[in-house]
Order: structure tokens, then sequence, then C-alpha cells
């Protein structure tokens, strides 16, 4: 796959990167098409932070190449047209809203001042209130102006809902994609709470042991696997091990996730089209138990990439 047509906002190809204890992330090969919402999706210790780090140019490659909006980050800094929310959210605690709002003016050359303006207005975030004394909703409101405010074409979010209530993260996101809907904007989403993530995002990015494990159009790879349900007395070589992700069983069914979308399967068992949460769960479970198995977290085996 090449990734240097530029049509990708973001795309990797044999991208690693290796710090003193190991590799983070080693071999991983995709691209984030333009105009898509992509879930970014592992467990701790996957190479999320990293590949975030590696695409803001905080980090430098050890091996392969990643490409932001056509262009190679580096010693230049963040991609102009890139912005990037950290989970932190680092916002001047001391400062006012409106302060915040003018340091943004003062920092970037791209900036919409009565963009970000409207936003945080939209959001009912008093602009005389110092940083310190918002809750977290309202923090995490000001934060995504004063990301939007640069008008990114790409947007890189770590865990922005982390420390949010079910309401305040609601609002956020409905924030988020009414800005993607009038703007066209690519998001990169980093979340640990796969529920966020259904029917909003419509890519997905899946990281395991510092490999891309799953990776594509999330309507493609629902339709290209199926959640088996039978008997769970009747579950053992039911179906090729070449097509199974991952079989669970309990005293009273066994679910088994296979890829494609071909036949229904043996009599007595139903099939299921899978969430993208259920899909998800299953790849991870599929890779951590096959790294136990072989004694490496960065095998494949058994795994979609």
């Amino acid at each position: 796959m090449s990734t240097t047509d530029g049509k990708a906002a973001l795309a990797a190809e044999g991208l690693g990167k290796r710090y003193k204890r190991g590799w983070a992330l080693e071999d991983c090969t995709f691209e984030l098409p333009r105009g898509r919402v992509s879930a970014l999706v592992g467990p701790n210790g996957a190479g999320k932070s990293t590949l975030m780090a590696l695409a803001t140019g905080l980090l430098s490659p050890t091996t392969g190449s990643i490409q932001v909006l056509g262009g190679t980050p580096g010693g230049g800094g963040t991609h102009p047209r890139l912005a990037f929310l950290a989970q932190d959210k680092p916002l001047y605690r001391r400062f006012t809203v409106e302060d915040m709002l003018h340091a943004g003016r003062a920092l970037n050359d791209e900036w919409d001042q009565a963009y970000a303006r409207s936003l945080v207005d939209a959001a009912g975030v008093p602009v005389k209130a110092r940083i310190s004394t918002l809750s977290g909703g309202q923090r995490t409101r000001v934060a995504l102006a004063m990301a939007l405010g640069r008008r990114p074409e790409l947007i890189v979010l770590d865990e922005p809902l982390a420390d949010l209530d079910p309401l305040a993260r609601e609002e956020v996101m409905q924030a988020l994609m009414q800005e993607v809907a009038e703007t066209g904007m690519t998001v990169l989403l980093s979340s640990h709470v796969l529920a966020d993530l259904e029917g909003i995002c419509d890519h997905l990015l899946l990281l395991a042991g510092g490999r891309v494990r799953l990776a594509g159009d999330v309507e493609e790879l629902v339709a290209g696997h199926r959640l088996m349900i039978g008997p769970s007395q009747d579950s053992e070589g039911r179906f090729p091990a070449d097509i199974v992700v991952e079989a669970r069983t309990t005293q009273r069914q066994a679910t088994v996730l296979v890829r494609g979308s071909g036949p229904a399967g043996p009599p007595g068992w139903e099939a299921h089209e899978p969430t993208l949460e259920e899909l998800a769960l299953a790849h991870l479970r599929a890779s951590r138990q096959s790294a136990a198995t072989s004694g490496s977290t960065t095998t494949t085996t058994g795994v979609a990439a």
C-alpha cells in the first residue's frame, strides 16, 4: 500500500517505534481516509499514545513512515492543519476562558477567533470565568474550542470523554459531530468506552500488542463477520479454525465470532451481525489469548489485520 499520494488524512507504512524497554509499535500499515470519524481502540499499552505522538510530530519513527495530510510530521512541529487534544486537556488554570481564546490567537498562525468564541458561547461557558472554576464538561468544551479554533482538517482526540459524566459525554460528542458535519474534517478519536463510539465512528483502527489488528470501514468490517450462537455442547469443531476469531462457551450456550458473511451455520445455530463493541472486544480478547499462547505481545495469529 502506498502512502505517498496524499489522499489519506493519516497513513502509515511499516511504522514502528522502539523505546529502551522494547517496541511500542511495530510494522503498522494503515490508511485513514479523509472526512472519516475513526475510533482508535486498544487496551493500555497497545501503542495508541505512541501513534498519536508520531502523528503530531512529538516523536519520530524508528522504522517505516507516517504521513499527515500528505506531509511528513517532524522538526517543523505539528502540521498546521492538524489539531491535537490531549487527555489532560492542557489549559492554563489561572486564565479566564477569554484569556485562553486570546492565547490561541497569539500562538496560532491559522486561528479563527470568532469561530472559537462561538463554540464557547454555544456551550454556555462564561468567558469571564477562570479555567480552574469550570466543571469537567466545561473545560472539555473550552479545550475543544481551542483545538477547533485552528480550523483543522484533521483532529486527534486522546480520551476526550474520560472524566465526564454521561450527560456531558453526550453533549461533547454532539458538539463534535456537528462540527464534523459542517466542516468535513477528519477525526481520530481514542476511547476505552466502546459504547461512546457506536453510531458515531464510521472507521476503526484497532491496536493490540503494538500492531494493527483490525482497520477499515466499520460497516464493511461488521458485515465481514458473523456472531454465531448455538448449544455449548455442540460447539467443538463446528467452524473451520481459520475463520474463527474467538469462541466463548458457557454452560448454556456457545458464542463464536467468525470471519465471512456466508452460510448461516450448522443446524440449531443462529447468525447475527456483531455490533462494533462485540467485534472490537472479540478481536482484542483473541489477540491477548494469542499473545499469551505464543509468549509474544506482537503476534497476529488468529486475528484479522
